[in-house]
């Protein structure tokens, strides 16, 4: 891959002013890898726990000492990890259907969640589709502020009116919105003003994209449910499908009857041979984290000294993997995405083109050149082709091939501007 002089430049400056912030990334990557090595010594990892179980599944060591190794480094009282699972919204249905029942309130408080929910809940997509409100569940939401902090007085006020709310939904990420990231102290605040009112309703964080991002999760300060997909941060990029749900003992309970039977819940589960693979991706999941963030640094800061507006900028705090940059343009959108889908190791050749994406309200164009179908803490870029035409970019296996992909998408929007 060859790029101008002009490009190979700005790659060398922006480098050099992201010295400072690279470090900070590797001294997080460092604490959360102690962690993670302090929860393998402390729940005895062996060779034995990487053994495949059928049919049932009972009595599978290494899936019941994954589930113990996730909640610990959630903060939380019990967790269950599963490649059953097939993608974060279907974890948050689980999620939602395990906590929620007929004449409960699903408040959202950030917001709007991720398109995907959209049918989940029964905001869009008709009725008779077995959605939340097809089973009566009713469903409100707040807005962020215009800085992206939570309308606390609302929301408490809110809580006090409404006594059948039995979820706060929280989307830590920015999903499809072109707003900041949530913070996990910034959570912990609006929990610790929930519990002043409202004792009876579980917290539930939707976690996608902020894993090992900081050294503290939304369990640390209280959460009752963290939700979140193995082929984003957890998974490491080893992890080739799966989810995790985490959270107080009575939550995974309840979810664990969605994701088996009432009175089976984790106790069944056959793991086909993928626990080594969940646990390895585990592992490496801090450094390859801490990979994708340098990435999106980058891409921050590369993007901006091109003229386009980035969220967050590189010299702001950065809770998740995901780097927006507004394009501007249809045009602008697919040529970001032909450039992310160059340099990307698996399917280079291939050109992405929007369209009708199951669950999505507007048409998607994605580029994905991932060795995991979906994969977003490899290489990819996706974005609805709406106003003001926001390429959504994260990932990257390693700050090496991340860095040459956003220079290749960098050198696309250039031959579009010329």
């Amino acid at each position: 891959m060859q790029f101008s002089k002009e490009l190979t430049a700005l790659a060398a400056q922006a480098e050099a002013a992201l010295a400072g912030r690279f470090a900070e990334i590797d001294e997080v990557a460092f604490a959360n890898t102690g962690r993670v090595m302090d929860a393998f010594r402390a729940n005895r990892v062996s060779d034995a726990m990487f053994q495949s179980s059928s049919g049932y599944g009972y009595n599978d060591k290494g899936r019941e000492t994954l589930d113990c190794i996730f909640a610990g480094l959630m903060g939380t009282e019990a967790a269950f990890v599963r490649h059953t699972i097939a993608s974060g919204t279907h974890a948050l249905t689980i999620g939602l259907f395990g906590l929620l029942r007929p004449g409960d309130i699903l408040y959202s408080v950030a917001g709007k969640p991720y398109d995907t929910l959209e049918e989940v809940i029964g905001i869009s997509g008709g009725s008779g589709n077995g959605s939340l409100a097809d089973f009566g569940i009713s469903y409100r939401m707040t807005e962020l502020t215009a800085d992206g902090d939570f309308r606390t007085a609302e929301i408490l006020e809110t809580l006090k009116a409404e006594p059948k709310i039995k979820v706060v939904f929280i989307q830590r990420s920015k999903g499809y919105l072109n707003r900041k990231t949530l913070s996990v102290e910034t959570i912990g605040k609006l929990i610790a003003a929930v519990r002043t009112v409202r004792n009876d309703v579980f917290v539930v964080v939707d976690n996608c994209y902020g894993e090992f991002v900081e050294t503290r999760e939304p369990g640390h300060v209280g959460a009752d449910l963290l939700i979140g997909s193995l082929i984003k941060n957890p998974g490491g990029g080893m992890a080739e499908c799966g989810a995790y749900l985490a959270g107080t003992a009575r939550a995974v309970e309840l979810a664990s009857y969605r994701l088996t039977s009432v009175g089976v819940g984790t106790e069944q589960g056959a793991t086909l041979g993928q626990n080594k693979a969940l646990y390895k991706g585990l592992f490496y999941a801090p450094h390859t984290v801490a990979q994708a963030l340098k990435t999106a640094l980058f891409a921050a800061y590369v993007f901006e000294k091109l003229g386009y507006a980035v969220e967050p900028k590189w010299d702001e705090p950065r809770y998740d993997i995901i780097q927006t940059v507004q394009t501007g343009s249809a045009e602008g959108l697919c040529a970001f995405c032909r450039g992310i889908q160059k340099g990307s190791p698996v399917d280079a050749f291939v050109t992405p083109e929007p369209w009708d994406m199951p669950g999505y309200a507007d048409r998607v164009i994605m580029a994905a050149g991932g060795f995991t179908q979906g994969s977003s803490i490899e290489l990819s870029a996706d974005g609805p082709l709406r106003a003001p035409f926001t390429a959504f970019f994260q990932g990257g296996l390693t700050y090496e091939s991340g860095k040459l992909g956003i220079l290749s998408a960098a050198a696309e929007m250039l031959t579009l501007q010329s």
